[in-house]
């Protein structure tokens, strides 16, 4: 994981802890207040809201107890984890820029492509220059790498 990645989960933690987890115990709380909970919809949905919150911090701990920390600034030359790529359709001329990132920050609309993709594996170990086929689901593909960046 990256950094960035790291950062990003560690603020939904906090997120989760300070303000999510002490909403849901008050509505569970002002649920309880109501009466009878076998026909109380709103106690109900609170203990599910409650279950999620649980479960998704017990998740982000376990991701970040065993994640790798990686800087890719410490980085350079040819791709691997980390690298930002800027990559030319050869049949379209359409430029695309993705980093490759760990599969818990991947996000393809943000540019962050998981490592474990068919696009970022047939990009690792390439330089500038280098031309890339991938076969997607869509067909098969070519790439030429244009830049590689350590960000």
């Amino acid at each position: 994981m990256t950094r960035a990645g790291q950062a990003a989960l560690d603020q939904e933690l906090k997120a989760l802890k300070t303000v999510e987890r002490p909403s849901v115990i008050k509505a569970i709380a002002e649920a309880r207040a109501h009466g009878d909970l076998s026909e109380n919809a709103e106690y109900h949905a609170a203990r599910e809201r409650q279950s999620f919150v649980e479960g998704r911090i017990k998740e982000i701990e376990a991701i970040l107890s065993r994640a790798d920390v990686i800087d890719p600034t410490t980085l350079s030359g040819a791709i691997k984890f980390g690298a930002t790529v800027t990559l030319v359709d050869e049949d379209t001329d359409e430029e695309k820029t993705y980093q490759i990132v760990g599969e818990t920050e991947a996000d393809i609309e943000k540019g962050l492509l998981n490592i474990r993709s068919p696009l970022a594996r047939a990009l690792i170990g390439k330089d500038e220059g280098d031309s890339v086929d991938v076969r997607t689901p869509g067909g098969e593909k070519s790439y030429e790498v244009l830049s590689i960046r350590y960000l």
